[in-house]
C-alpha cells in the first residue's frame, strides 16, 4: 500500500470530464489498495477524487487550512482530516505524508503544489515519484515550455526527467507503482 497524494482543481465550475477523471483516479487508487492523500476539500476535482477513493475501498487523508474549513469546503467524510494554520504548513504535511504524487488538471494552486514537490525533489529533500497526468493534452503547453527552459539551461535535464507523465489513470498508477518498487 502506498500513500498517493493527488493535486487537482477544487473549482466547482468544471466540465464533467474533469470530475470524472478525478473520480476514476480515486476509484483506482482505492481499488489497488492505496491511501489517498489530498488537500482535504470536498468540492471540484478534489472532492471527486476523495469520493472515488472511498468508493474504491481506499482510505482518505486530507490536509486543509482553517480558512478553507471556515468556507465550509472541508471533506468531513475523510478518514482523517488535519486542519492547518495555512497553505504552507498544508503543503509540508502533504509532502511528508505521501509516498508519491499525481497531478491532475488544475489551476494556480495545483501548479503551486506540483512545483513545490518537484523543487524539493530536485534539491534531494525527498525521492518520491512525481507524475503529471496529462489527460487530453492538458499540460502539453506547460511541458513544451519546460523543455524550452531545459534547452536554455534554466532547468536541468535531470530535473525534467524526474517528472513522469501519463495520459490515463491506469498507466499513471502503473508508473507510480513501478517507481515505488524500484526505489
Amino acid at each position: 500500500m502506498a500513500r498517493i497524494c493527488v493535486f487537482c482543481a477544487s473549482s466547482q465550475r468544471l466540465e464533467s470530464r474533469w470530475l470524472d477523471l478525478a473520480h476514476d483516479l480515486g476509484v483506482e487508487i482505492g481499488r489497488r489498495g492505496h491511501e489517498l492523500v489530498s488537500g482535504g476539500g470536498c468540492v471540484g476535482m478534489m472532492g471527486a477524487v476523495a469520493d472515488g477513493a472511498r468508493a474504491g475501498g481506499g482510505r482518505t487523508y486530507g490536509v486543509i487550512p482553517q480558512t478553507l474549513v471556515d468556507l465550509e469546503v472541508a471533506d468531513t467524510k475523510s478518514d482523517e482530516l488535519v486542519v492547518t494554520d495555512g497553505m504552507a504548513s498544508r503543503k509540508t504535511l502533504l509532502i511528508e505524508r505521501a509516498d508519491a504524487f499525481i497531478t491532475l488538471p488544475g489551476g494556480l494552486g495545483t501548479l503551486d503544489e506540483l512545483f513545490e514537490v518537484w523543487t524539493t525533489a530536485t534539491l534531494d529533500l525527498h525521492r518520491k515519484p512525481i507524475l503529471l497526468l496529462d489527460a487530453d493534452g492538458f499540460y502539453g503547453g506547460l511541458m513544451e515550455w519546460l523543455r524550452g527552459l531545459a534547452r536554455q539551461e534554466f532547468v536541468r535535464t535531470t530535473a525534467l526527467s524526474m517528472l513522469l507523465t501519463s495520459r490515463d489513470v491506469g498507466e499513471s498508477l502503473d508508473l507510480i507503482e513501478a517507481s515505488l518498487l524500484a526505489a
